[in-house]
């Protein structure tokens, strides 16, 4: 019997109205039954336009000139009805909130079944088996609005599974989503793929949890075209540092072995995983000069010197000296019947880049909103430079920080990128030179006059950063500011905040990216269930594996890696990538 493909997709262009190139240009694959195929590529490769024209919503819904074909079981996906495209392939967008309708938890995952007109028991089965599988089911009466960012991503996968479709196309579908649910994702799809009926098309810029459910990769180059199609293992192996230069993620183990390799560390082949790398570097002889120990590097004591999770919960956790600027006493908050954050307590002074972390539903993103003044909390209080934040003006709120959303789209309220970025900026000045170089900065020069709802995902993140920095406020406020980045935008947008950090500006960060947090955060607040479990230095924090399992997190890929390395103990306890030698080790006396 012919193994015929499920997916077919054929030179395919795309060019949307009103643009002038084609994105993608020339994508081409294949995806048969049992596979699962990551989609990789830069930042406004095409990507999301591709996902979206493999179930025919481009052109049908979203109107664009389309070259080249995909094929869906045989039907061409530019033709056929989207309605009867959707039995065949199922779609879980990069906003989750695009596609959620109804108003329970249930009522959405049995919405798609009930349409396609299946027995009553069967429906109720397929929802029932789609929402344990996500970890859901306990929240099925509720209403969607009422979950965390990461319960409605959660919420849409379950929707697609509960549909059976053949092939299933998933756009970042972990991006809002803890490490423990990351890891519940892929057990669920991986057993969906196991019985080799269904294949999974994937776009996920966190490869390492993605990287061992992943049968084959397809590259996109900047323009969209396909340039490397194979096992997962041979191309993220081979072509490690073709794609680095690309810009597209890589594993952090991979990014560690290929810095690594050029300290002189013979590591071949790559590692992708945390495990592979920690045996590669017990098997590898050591370089003729290693680097310095880790902890006479970083200046903090080793991890049986820290002290244990009890104790850090401390308001006189070491600070940046001064009063604080942001004093947060007492703060309690409600959505709807729930209460999401209890009694919560902190301060943060001028200069701090403070990470907030924890697991979905934990309180994250309310804290950030309170501290920024959106929505009033019921009980407690929130002063910034000794200002109550409610009394306070929205221009004055923002004048103090500049908040970027968790999804960008809530935040544009301009027809262009450029109207955008001006639109606080209407009596300054220099008003016209700080919009130019946002754009130039960010990238965003080429789309100056395209509207902010037609930008990719990427650029629309770029975009809102963008609208936060613009005015030089003092904080910065940012919820998933690297979502839907890839790898070098991630980077220059990281290393611009730690600029701006490093120049005075105190930044906060809300992030389900544990490596980002190690190598960016100097102090971290773990929250569980709406409470403060620990708030102290990053290195303090993440050096107690039993907190961080407590709190539905895991510890950082190269801390996983390196951690009781015997081999080379002067890699022993690094957790960040800028911590690791750079170059010859006859070069590489400090720290890169």
């Amino acid at each position: 019997m012919v193994d015929t493909p499920l997916l077919r997709v054929h030179d395919l262009a795309v060019r949307h109205d009103g643009e002038e190139l084609f994105t993608p240009a020339g994508a081409s694959f294949q995806v048969r039954r049992g596979e699962v195929v990551l989609l990789l590529g830069p930042s406004g490769s095409g990507k999301s336009t591709l996902a979206l024209a493999l179930n025919g919503l481009i052109p049908q819904a979203v109107p664009a000139e389309v070259q080249g074909s995909v094929s869906v079981m045989g039907l061409d996906a530019a033709s056929t009805p989207v309605a009867q495209l959707s039995t065949r392939v199922g779609m879980v967008f990069q906003d989750p909130d695009a596609q959620l309708v109804t108003g329970t938890v249930l009522d959405e995952v049995a919405f798609g079944p009930e349409n396609l007109r299946l027995p009553v028991a069967e429906v109720l089965g397929r929802t029932e088996t789609a929402l344990r599988r996500v970890g859901l089911w306990d929240r099925r009466a509720e209403n969607p609005d009422a979950l965390s960012g990461g319960g409605r991503q959660r919420l849409a996968i379950a929707a697609a599974l509960a549909l059976g479709s053949p092939v299933l196309v998933l756009d970042e579908p972990t991006a809002n989503l803890d490490p423990q649910g990351v890891e519940e994702v892929y057990a669920a799809l991986a057993d969906i793929v196991a019985s080799g009926d269904r294949a999974v098309v994937l776009v996920e810029h966190n490869l390492d949890q993605a990287v061992g459910f992943v049968d084959r990769v397809v590259v996109l180059d900047a323009a969209g075209r396909t340039i490397a199609d194979g096992p997962a293992g041979d191309i993220l192996r081979t072509r490690a540092a073709e794609l680095q230069e690309l810009g597209v993620w890589l594993p952090t183990s991979t990014l560690a072995a290929l810095k690594l390799r050029r300290a002189g560390y013979p590591l071949d082949p790559l590692p992708l995983t945390p495990a592979e790398l920690r045996a590669a570097l017990e098997a590898a002889p050591a370089p003729a000069a290693p680097a310095p120990a880790a902890a006479e590097r970083r200046g903090f004591g080793r991890a049986e010197d820290v002290a244990p999770a009890a104790a850090l919960v401390s308001a006189a956790s070491p600070r940046l000296g001064g009063a604080p600027l942001i004093a947060v006493r007492g703060l309690t908050l409600r959505r709807g019947r729930a209460e999401v954050l209890h009694d919560v307590s902190l301060d943060v002074r001028a200069g701090e880049f403070v990470a907030i972390v924890g697991a979905n539903g934990a309180g994250k993103t309310s804290l950030l909103h309170a501290i920024a003044g959106i929505g009033r909390p019921p009980r407690g209080t929130v002063r910034i430079g000794g200002d109550d934040i409610t009394r306070l003006r929205p221009a004055e709120i923002a004048s103090r920080i500049g908040f970027v959303f968790q999804n960008p789209e809530h935040q544009f309220v301009a027809h262009t990128v450029r109207d955008e970025l001006a639109y606080g900026l209407a009596h300054a000045p220099d008003a016209d030179a700080r919009v130019a170089d946002i754009l130039d900065r960010f990238g965003l020069a080429a789309r100056a006059d395209v509207h902010p709802f037609l930008l990719s995902g990427g650029q629309k993140r770029r975009l809102s950063v963008g609208t936060a920095l613009i005015a030089g406020a003092p904080v910065l406020a940012l919820d998933e500011p690297t979502f839907g980045q890839d790898r070098a935008r991630a980077d220059e947008l990281l290393e611009l905040l730690a600029a701006l950090n490093a120049d005075g500006t105190t930044v906060l960060v809300v992030t389900h990216d544990m490596q980002l947090v190690t190598e960016y955060a100097m102090r971290t607040i773990v929250l569980a269930e709406g409470r403060v479990v620990a708030d102290a230095p990053t290195a303090d924090v993440f050096a107690d594996g039993d907190l961080v399992a407590a709190a539905g997190l895991r510890v950082p890929p190269l801390c996983d890696a390196l951690r009781g390395l015997t081999r080379h103990p002067e890699l022993e306890g690094i957790a960040r990538l800028a911590e690791l030698p750079a170059g010859p080790p006859s070069a590489a006396g400090a720290p890169a």
